[in-house]
């Protein structure tokens, strides 16, 4: 699995529609998808689902009346149950010929919704779309398919994976029973090409999907790790992060791993809607082809993640997105986009690609 960083042949994002996921809130949501859009759309091609044709026909005034490049923007009629694409889409790997695979990992609705019908044929149609090779990993006891997200899994694309204990190991929200430590390992192994596994422990606060890596550490080069710190020993994130950072600092000294630079990066203040401690972290930003979004809160704190995350990339362009309301999806930025890998085969490109 390539590192978010390198080069893609698009980003997937999925129109939202869900009024639950955004309860009294969906209506600026597709303005905020809009931005997102117009600053992807700058630097690579951009590729939408759209859950019906009049949810589509909505999509294109409001992509027009943002400005949003439509020459690198294409709309698919593929309906889903909801828009958080780094879950319940495929994975793209690269193979021995540098040709992009589909890895179309089982999707159960993060072992907690039960409306997810739709959103698990989400790789059957980006597979077709592309018409690139969609393979079903499954577990090695026979047992069924995998389960995995996307949120879940953050690659430096040189054999490290970061993961937590919280998402695959615990009692809540199981994704595959019976298997454990060394199983999930062999999984990374065989399908993403990893050679070691760095275990966190927990995710952050009000995370619905059970302790997403997404939202509390993401490399930003091969050896560079941030990690999202709480400095308040009052708040709820801040004894989670304290042990988070002191496994990456035992790891970062092992055979084989390090060393690794472990940049800290803050929190915003509590998101907090209707009594809820909602999942608000710049660590869920996204990298696309010489760009970086990140959420922003309206917090004094918005600054120091983008600066710290512009020093650490220089060559892209930093880019804040205004996340307070899309947060109350229970997800924003990383969540919502899927990117695909470009191909390293020199043949020419095959249909869909620009």
């Amino acid at each position: 699995m390539p590192a978010e960083w390198e080069p893609h042949r698009a980003t997937w994002i999925s129109w939202p529609h869900h009024e639950p996921d955004w309860p009294g809130k969906l209506g600026p949501i597709p303005w905020v998808y809009a931005e997102i859009a117009r600053v992807i759309a700058d630097h690579e091609a951009l590729e939408i689902l759209c859950a019906s044709e009049e949810i589509r026909a909505t999509a294109c005034e409001i992509l027009d009346a943002h400005d949003v490049r439509r020459d690198r923007v294409r709309l698919h009629i593929v309906p889903t149950d909801r828009v958080w694409l780094r879950d319940s889409a495929p994975t793209g790997v690269l193979d021995g010929a540098g040709d992009v695979v589909w890895l179309n990992w089982a999707f159960n609705a993060w072992a907690k919704y039960d409306d997810w019908s739709q959103d698990a044929k989400v790789g059957d149609a980006i597979a077709a779309i592309t018409s690139r090779r969609r393979v079903e990993p499954a577990r090695a006891d026979g047992k069924g398919r995998i389960v995995l997200e996307g949120g879940g899994i953050e690659v430096n694309g040189h054999g490290l994976i970061l993961v937590t204990e919280e998402w695959l190991l615990s009692d809540t929200q199981v994704r595959n029973g019976g298997l454990g430590r060394s199983d999930y390992e062999r999984i990374f192994a065989d399908w993403l090409g990893i050679q070691q596994t760095i275990w966190l422990g927990e995710g952050c606060v009000g995370d619905d999907t059970h302790g997403h890596i997404d939202d509390v550490a993401r490399f930003v080069d091969r050896n560079t790790v941030v990690l999202a710190i709480e400095q308040d020993p009052a708040d709820e994130n801040h004894a989670r992060s304290m042990d988070n950072i002191r496994r990456l600092e035992h790891i970062s000294k092992a055979p084989g791993i390090g060393p690794l630079r472990i940049v800290p990066l803050p929190f915003p203040r509590p998101v907090m809607m209707n009594g809820e401690r909602l999942p608000a972290s710049y660590a869920n930003f996204y990298i696309a082809n010489g760009v970086v979004m990140v959420p922003t809160f309206n917090d004094p704190n918005d600054r120091v993640a983008l600066n710290t995350i512009a020093e650490l990339m220089p060559s892209h362009r930093v880019v804040g997105i205004h996340a307070v309301d899309l947060v109350w999806g229970l997800g924003t930025l990383h969540c919502l986009t899927q990117q695909e890998p470009a191909s390293r085969n020199a043949e020419a490109p095959r249909r869909g690609e620009h």
